[in-house]
């Protein structure tokens, strides 16, 4: 399996351990990252659709760390179509529980009727596996399909008060949304309907990143559940993409947006472009880290042919916690950080 070694930690290869690494802590395509704690003491991240080495296409994209800054490669999770999408190649934005011994993904797919319906969009799906690493086995039907890309970017919680599992959702301009899930994870909750969170706005401000929200994340802090979501364009030419924050007493809102111009938790700048599409984890003392990818200005694209601003590479980054409010320091992606701690690690 390749191993993806950060700049600094090449550097540092003859002083153990490392106290500093640099960004990007994962540099090839490897968008929409989702991170989990697996049983084994590892750390997952999990990835949008992307080429590997080969040229060719991994559904769902995964790595292992023990330490959220060395990672190594672990391929396709998804290597077998789900029969309902075997003739496309969209399979974005995945994220991962753990429910008893057992892993749950949840990812979007386009359908093979989306070929020949222009009106069919993109669906959200589930699949399992008995170990992090896959393989993943979908479960022979969407959740839920409509219109264009509005149901994308699931992100699955368990609401620590009230024990409720949840499935967050959202993008197309439309809003981010929430629908509690059946206690099988596989379905959401018989008579239970989606409720909406945050929804875009309309604006001709070419500094509004909320045009467009998607990728939401929550996180339970302090007494206030944070709803972390990204806009306005992920990529390409017109890229244009940040971290903002809202947040509520309740998992199910209503959220309040931080007021602008704090509202980003990380936005771009002349080293890297559109940096967004978050994942969120506490290290072995309690920090809280925030994975996300960011097109790296030096090297916006994989290939001489692709379009610009393509090549989306994964960030790490420290949360800080002003004011009752998360941002990574400067609200810019790090050069050098100082390394997560982690309780001792065994292998098991």
């Amino acid at each position: 399996m390749r191993q993806f070694l950060p700049v600094a930690a090449l550097l540092l290869a003859a002083t153990h351990p490392a106290t500093r690494y640099s960004n990007p802590v994962i540099n090839r395509d490897f968008p929409d990252p989702s991170v989990i704690r697996a049983s084994d003491g590892f750390y997952y991240v999990y990835a949008t659709q992307s080429t590997g080495d080969d040229g060719k296409w991994r559904n769902i994209q995964a790595a292992r760390s023990s330490d959220l800054v060395h990672w190594t490669d672990l391929g396709d999770v998804l290597p077998s179509k789900p029969s309902w999408a075997r003739r496309t190649q969209d399979f974005w934005a995945p994220d991962v529980i753990q429910d008893h011994g057992h892993y749950i993904l949840y990812y979007s797919a386009k359908p093979d009727e989306a070929l020949s319906n222009d009106k069919q969009g993109l669906c959200l799906a589930v699949a399992t596996a008995t170990q992090p690493q896959g393989p993943f086995t979908d479960s022979g039907r969407p959740l839920i399909c409509g219109p264009g890309f509005e149901n994308i970017d699931p992100m699955a919680f368990d609401d620590p008060a009230t024990g409720r599992r949840l499935l967050y959702w959202g993008s197309g301009f439309g809003p981010i949304k929430v629908q509690p899930l059946a206690s099988d994870r596989m379905s959401f909750a018989p008579g239970s309907n989606p409720v909406s969170l945050l929804a875009p706005i309309k604006s001709n401000d070419a500094r509004e990143y909320r045009r467009l929200v998607e990728g939401a994340w929550v996180v339970h802090h302090a007494g206030y559940y944070y709803l972390f979501a990204s806009g306005d364009n992920c990529c390409g030419p017109n890229a244009h993409y940040a971290v903002l924050i809202a947040r509520s007493r309740s998992a199910t809102g209503p959220f309040t947006m931080r007021r602008r111009p704090l509202y980003t938790v990380v936005a771009g700048d002349a080293d890297w472009i559109a940096p967004g599409h978050n994942s969120v984890i506490r290290d072995g003392k309690g920090v809280s880290w925030m994975l996300y990818h960011g097109v790296d200005a030096r090297r916006p694209r994989t290939k001489p042919s692709d379009e610009i601003n393509t090549r989306r590479v994964m960030l790490l980054d420290r949360l800080e916690w002003r004011n009752g409010w998360p941002e990574t320091s400067g609200k810019r992606p790090s050069r050098t950080q100082r390394v997560p701690l982690t309780e001792p690690f065994k292998h098991r």
